[in-house]
Order: C-alpha cells, then structure tokens, then sequence
C-alpha cells in the first residue's frame, strides 16, 4: 500500500460564517502552527500557576497573532469592517483549530466563546450519571476454571506403605 498525498487526505481550510459572508481561513504556515502551539502550552502553564516561558510570550506580542492565524481572511475581514469581538472570535476559533482539530474549533465557535456553554449542562451531565450507576455490569461469560493442583504436577502421589 502506498502513501496518499497529504493534501488528498486533510481539509486545509476553515470556513467561517460572520453575518451574511463566509471567510476561508488558510491552513497556517509552520512557523505559524508552531508558534501557536508554543503560546497555547505557555497559556496553560500560566494557568496552572507554573512558571512561563518569557521569550516565548515576548515572541508573541512582537507580532501581530491574530493576522498570523487568520491569514489572508484577516484583511478582508478589517476591510469588511467586521466587529472587534467577531474577528477575535474567528481568531481563537482558528487557533483553536490549529492547536486542536476543526472539530474543537466548531464546537469552541458553537459556543459563542463561553467554556459554559462547551460543558454538558447539569441535567445531561446527571442522566449520563444516573445511567451509568443503574447499568448492572455483565458476569464473567467465560466457562473456563481454575484447576486445582495437588503439588505433584497433576499425578497422584504414591502411598506409602
């Protein structure tokens, strides 16, 4: 069997529906999807209160990360005139997307931005548990049992007289 080109087998774009107009954001470069990924694990650190890598962050704000993400959807969202909160919500949808899978990325868009709203509600979350407490789990099916040995290797032992 051989290998499929790559471009065959992924979907390189992200399209993305902002009123009534739909923008495709290009795949990212390497040094954009690297970048990226080093900003994100930074943020995450950061988050979990370790200690962050400042030349990575400092790498960051020297440039401009949203225009980087969006590629060529970037300008013709400015020159559209497309609200502040609209492009930084396609901007971390494709990050999202970049670090991620389009899949993250829908759902991320999906919510609105609200992690809320990314999380089963509670009355799904109960009747996932609910379920899984009343599901009675199966026996064991297999027929097979332990032999019990004598500590002679399965033969009778010779009487003594």
């Amino acid at each position: 069997m051989a290998f499929k080109a790559l471009g065959e087998l992924l979907d390189e774009s992200l399209t993305l529906p902002v009123k009534d107009k739909t923008y495709t954001v290009p795949p990212p470069s390497a040094a954009t999807g690297l970048r990226v990924h080093a900003i994100m694990q930074a943020a995450a650190v950061a988050a979990d209160g370790g200690a962050v890598d400042e030349a990575v962050l400092k790498d960051a704000a020297e440039r401009d990360m949203y225009r980087d993400v969006l590629g060529t959807a970037h300008a013709e969202m400015v020159a559209d005139g497309v609200a502040w909160p609209m492009l930084k919500h396609c901007a971390v949808t494709a990050m999202v997307w970049i670090v991620q899978n389009k899949d993250a990325a829908e759902r991320y868009w999906n919510s609105g931005g609200d992690p809320s709203r990314l999380a089963p509600n509670r009355k799904a979350r109960r009747s996932s548990s609910a379920a899984a407490k009343s599901t009675q789990s199966r026996g064991s099916t297999s027929s097979t049992t332990t032999r019990q040995g004598n500590g002679h290797g399965g033969k009778k032992p010779k009487r003594r007289k």
